[in-house]
């Protein structure tokens, strides 16, 4: 029996050894492969131009509202009306119309129609009331190299970039090879129907975009563990948007006398309970190319991982789990509980009270699936799910192509030493609706952000350095060129 122990104990661990050699021989073939680079080019836009461009779209209040009514019209018109009088060749060239509220669209003809190009941003913005800010937030100051104010970055630069980038070559009679649209909508913020009335209008016209790009993920340095050159993240999916209520209602009464129970409490555990059935880790296409890209640039211990991702796929589980934040909901479903209601005083106990949750449905799975996992792990049958809104995750994009080479060209050509990596968008943007008439949508934001940079969209202190604003202009030259 010894014998036999000893044996299979020294086979075990001849096993291990053989294992462990197995994955560090796979962490070390893990590395990038060859790649073509571009020869640099330089191109060059007003720097004094767009910074001033800039500030006076900041200037104008353009906040949205789901209700309409709560809108400043006239800053929005006053928006609209500047973009006539600051690009009088694009207004010419382009035909701006105003399709259904407030969505804008400009046709840039080329010398074929059959293979557009769509590159989109919006004009409106979150609301800002000034107090923590460094600086008044529509007065669009520019300190130290800085211009302060809302939708600096999110994403009035972007709208910015593009106008200037067309003005410029518009002037030096540039004809692009296949025709460009221009598509702005004016309430993506509160995720209203302009871009859909967009694609509506395009989609009566035949039209079939080979490449669409709006807003997303990009340039960032230190995002990824274990890689230390700068990330050039393009969303060629997002994930999709479930808001969900938890209700429940009693008689009411007198806070000195309370039942067993409040509805505030049962909430309570009804909130716990859907917190503690998180949705099953998923792996969508996007995720496993960033990680197969990025993984093969990282330090050799994150390379030992992701090269035998079936192996540790347990382990990242439970790391995602624990750390939460964007790790996690790359990789599953999310749900936050997001707003909290009861008695409008603290004597008196609610009839009616209420708990919302903010689901962020990852590619693979629908809102109805992710509904039903809230409903079951909600065990109170007093306690009722209202749907409030749903937006199904987007479908996937292309990785190789035409579209796909010339954006992440453009990107290269801009920024040289980043690493162009597919990327799943967790935020909703008003690229979901361009599914429907193009495979080649991507979400790219071209400006290098830094983590507190990004944390001022939709928060205080909103900004951009001039230099990024500029550098956004340039890499539109080049989009446009190629298109």
């Amino acid at each position: 029996m010894k014998k036999a122990t000893k044996f299979i104990l020294g086979a075990a661990g001849a096993g291990l050894a053989a294992g462990a050699g197995v994955l560090v021989t796979r962490a070390l073939k893990f590395r990038p492969a060859p790649e073509l680079r571009a020869d640099p080019d330089e191109v060059s836009v007003d720097y004094d131009r767009v910074v001033e461009s800039l500030r006076e779209m900041i200037r104008c209040r353009t906040v949205s509202s789901a209700d309409p009514a709560r809108e400043d019209a006239a800053e929005f018109e006053k928006f609209r009306a500047y973009l006539i009088e600051r690009y009088p060749l694009l207004a010419e060239r382009c035909q701006p119309e105003r399709i259904a509220r407030c969505a804008l669209l400009y046709t840039w003809r080329g010398r074929s129609s059959e293979r557009p190009t769509v590159l989109m941003a919006h004009y409106d913005v979150v609301p800002a009331d000034g107090e923590g800010w460094d600086e008044p937030p529509f007065d669009a100051v520019l300190k130290d190299g800085v211009i302060y104010g809302r939708g600096a970055l999110d994403t009035k630069v972007t709208l910015c970039a593009v106008m200037e980038a067309a003005e410029q070559l518009i002037s030096e009679g540039f004809v692009p090879a296949n025709d460009i649209y221009l598509a702005f909508s004016g309430e993506e913020e509160p995720a209203g129907p302009s871009a859909g009335d967009i694609v509506t209008a395009l989609e009566e016209r035949g039209v079939r975009p080979a490449l669409v790009l709006d807003e997303g993920g990009a340039v960032v340095t230190g995002a990824f563990p274990g890689v230390k050159a700068p990330c050039a993240l393009v969303g060629t999916a997002e994930k999709g948007q479930l808001r969900l209520a938890l209700e429940a209602e009693s008689g009411g009464g007198h806070a000195s006398s309370p039942p067993p129970q409040t509805i505030v409490g049962e909430l309570a555990e009804a909130v716990c309970e859907v917190d503690a059935s998180p949705a099953p880790f998923t792996l969508t296409p996007p995720v496993e190319q960033m990680l197969d890209t990025l993984g093969r640039h990282a330090s050799f211990p994150m390379r030992l991982v992701l090269a035998n991702l079936k192996v540790f796929k347990l382990v990242l589980d439970i790391v995602c789990q624990v750390s939460g934040g964007e790790l996690n909901a790359l990789m599953r479903t999310t749900c936050a509980a997001t707003q909290m209601s009861g008695s409008p005083e603290n004597n008196v106990l609610p009839s009616r009270a209420s708990v919302g949750f903010n689901l962020r449905v990852i590619n693979g799975e629908s809102c109805g699936e992710a509904e039903q996992r809230v409903r079951d792990a909600v065990f109170n049958p007093d306690v009722a799910v209202r749907r409030i809104y749903a937006a199904e995750p987007s479908r996937y994009s292309e990785t190789s192509g035409e579209a796909w080479e010339r954006l992440t060209d453009a990107i290269r050509r801009t920024w040289p030493k980043a690493i162009v990596s597919p990327y799943l968008m967790l935020a909703a943007s008003d690229s979901r609706h361009y599914d429907r008439i193009s495979s080649n949508v991507y979400r790219f934001c071209p400006l290098e952000l830094s983590k507190e940079e990004r944390g001022t969209i939709h928060g205080v202190n909103e900004r951009i350095p001039t230099w990024k604003a500029v550098k956004c202009a340039e890499f539109y030259l080049r989009l446009i060129r190629s298109c």
